[in-house]
């Protein structure tokens, strides 16, 4: 099949053709028939299969009629990285040359001012990274009601670095009547559930990640130590002929660590990480394109988007956590039928991720073993995981501590508890609890009390001679002693303490808070003054003077002296008779 059997306009084909391609790639074969259709399309695959061209020609053609207006975008384009957003505006540039469309690039890095120029003038197609797009919108500098096609590009991307809810306000933004086209290199179960989101009965088209660039590159792997991974990297990159690499890392803070290391050794190397300035960006990648530097360390995230056609070597500093992302690293090298080395530096806690990759490529990596370094092997297992699956399963090592109530603490031996607890039986059996008060009598020599029980005075004496060997002990072992026997103390001496503490017993009426016995007529607070000089006594009828009103200890309460109209009135004769009797007083 050729890009004519596609149904593309002549203005595209021929920009095609200019550019050298004369055979679409599986990809694009799948999903420009359907996206000019104005289907909603799913798309797995990989960058370098051709998928930015899959929604770019088809897009030209479709909005080759019609006009923008001013800050009202026909097209949205949204990229995760800025590289890759650059990337989609050069295949329109290259792509579009023929036909009469306006495009704009919203990137972090670059002049507020002049984006909106841009936007004044009324855009076609909008590429935006979703922070620089959100700015915009906040700005009041554009809006997204007139946009008809949605391009979501490396959703997976987007997942990992956090784009997700700027992408479903975006989303929010947009006119419901649209055609979206999503896609993304990897499909779990969360971009399912994106995908199924943003989709209105799409079409899903597929590229088996397996193939790319597998059979073209040539794969081997050195598994080292953790401490003697950048040895081996180097001792790789000196005994190949390198004429120019990508060096991955999985984290943007060892490309900076990993970055100064070779330039310390020596070697041409550049760096690409996200905190870079814009314009140091540009100017690096303008570097490596002109082969002005062999080596490039960057994370997945930074290469996204970085088209070169001829790379001699991929280096995986540290081996990829998600297996795709392995085919994605070394598909930069082998393109277009050209040769391509990979070489992987994994350690023996990398087994899990080295056997998924192999799972998914199919085939065993060859192992190397270089010179002057250790080779080690990596521990049998399987892609499901072997590095967390031994946290919770692994022995024990013999004396290891163990949570709970009875683990030692402050690094205190448990060889003298034996003895210890040997010692309070014989002091539990000689002084049980109901003879305590006896021991207290037996420490005064001329108490009576002391003659009727001969154990108890051994006790005592015991006890009065203990604070001097005590003081004689180790200090570690004199508290530790101490601590068991108050210990002890707490369980057989429970009930002296609860009698100590217990007090005399109360008699009906004793206690300040207990109360009386209450008669029919009597008042609860009849035995509490304090009680009625704090909320007063319910007022009676039948007193008629305020001195009769006050109680027993000369303390007017509160609301006795108010007015007779201010309390509840009374039915009957009894409020007659009061106002009678008040008169005549």
């Amino acid at each position: 099949m050729s890009f004519s059997d596609l149904g593309l306009s002549p203005e595209t084909l021929r920009a095609v053709e200019d550019s050298g391609y004369t055979v679409p790639t599986p990809i694009q074969e799948q999903a420009i028939p359907w996206v000019l259709m104005g289907r909603d399309v799913l798309g797995i695959a990989q960058t370098g299969t051709g998928k930015t061209a899959s929604f770019t020609l088809p897009m030209i053609d479709v909005l080759a009629s019609g006009r923008a207006k001013a800050r009202m975008p026909r097209s949205l384009i949204l990229a995760p990285t800025r590289e890759l957003a650059n990337q989609v505006a050069e295949n329109f540039t290259k792509y579009g040359k023929f036909q009469k469309l306006n495009m704009a690039l919203l990137i972090g890095g670059e002049s507020f001012v002049e984006q909106n120029k841009v936007l004044e003038r009324g855009v076609d197609v909008l590429i935006a990274t979703p922070g620089r797009l959100m700015d915009m919108f906040d700005r009041g500098k554009i809006l997204l009601r007139d946009v008809k096609i949605l391009v979501i590009d490396e959703a997976d991307r987007m997942l990992d670095m956090g784009f997700i809810p700027d992408v479903e306000r975006i989303v929010g933004l947009l006119p419901p009547l649209r055609q979206t086209l999503f896609f993304s290199a990897t499909m779990d179960k969360n971009i399912r559930k994106l995908a199924d989101a943003f989709l209105h009965n799409p079409k899903e088209v597929k590229v088996d990640p397996g193939t790319s660039a597998a059979e073209t590159v040539t794969q081997r792997m050195v598994v080292v130590d953790a401490t003697e991974k950048r040895d081996a990297l180097r001792h790789v990159i000196r005994m190949e002929d390198v004429r120019n690499a990508f060096i991955f890392c999985n984290r943007k803070r060892d490309v900076g660590m990993l970055y100064k290391s070779l330039t310390k050794h020596g070697l041409d190397v550049a760096q690409l990480h996200g905190d870079m300035p814009q314009n140091e960006r540009t100017a690096t990648l303008a570097r490596f394109k002109a082969g002005e530097v062999r080596l490039m360390v960057c994370s997945d995230v930074a290469a996204r988007g970085i088209d070169i056609a001829d790379v001699s070597h991929v280096f995986n500093f540290d081996v990829p956590i998600h297996s795709e992302d392995y085919v994605h690293r070394i598909g930069r090298t082998g393109r277009a039928g050209r040769e391509g080395r990979a070489y992987t530096i994994a350690t023996p806690d990398d087994a899990r991720y080295v056997a998924a990759i192999e799972k998914l490529v199919g085939k065993e990596i060859p192992r190397i073993v270089l010179e002057g370094l250790d080779s080690r092997e990596l521990p049998a297992g399987d892609s499901e995981g072997e590095r967390g699956g031994d946290r919770g399963g692994r022995d024990r090592r013999p004396g290891a501590r163990t949570r709970g109530r009875g683990r030692d603490r402050g690094g205190r031996s448990s060889q003298a508890a034996p003895p210890v607890e040997t010692t309070v039986e014989v002091a539990t059996e000689v002084t049980p609890a109901e003879e305590q008060p006896m021991q207290v009598a037996a420490q005064v020599p001329d108490s009576p009390a002391v003659e009727p029980a001969e154990a108890p005075v051994d006790a005592a004496a015991e006890q009065v001679q203990a604070p001097v060997a005590e003081a004689a002990r180790a200090p570690r072992e004199r508290d530790r002693d101490r601590g068991r026997e108050r210990s002890n103390d707490r369980d057989r001496g429970g009930d002296k303490r609860r009698e100590r503490n217990a007090g005399p017993e109360r008699n009906a009426g004793s206690d300040r808070n207990t109360a009386p016995d209450r008669n029919a007529g009597s008042d609860r607070n009849v035995d509490r003054p304090s009680d009625r000089q704090r909320r007063g006594r319910r007022f009676d009828p039948a007193w008629t003077d305020v001195d009769e009103m006050r109680h027993g200890d000369n303390v007017l309460a509160f609301g006795d002296h108010a007015p007779a109209f201010l309390f509840a009135p009374t039915t009957g004769t009894e409020a007659r008779a009061a106002e009678e009797a008040a008169r005549a007083s």
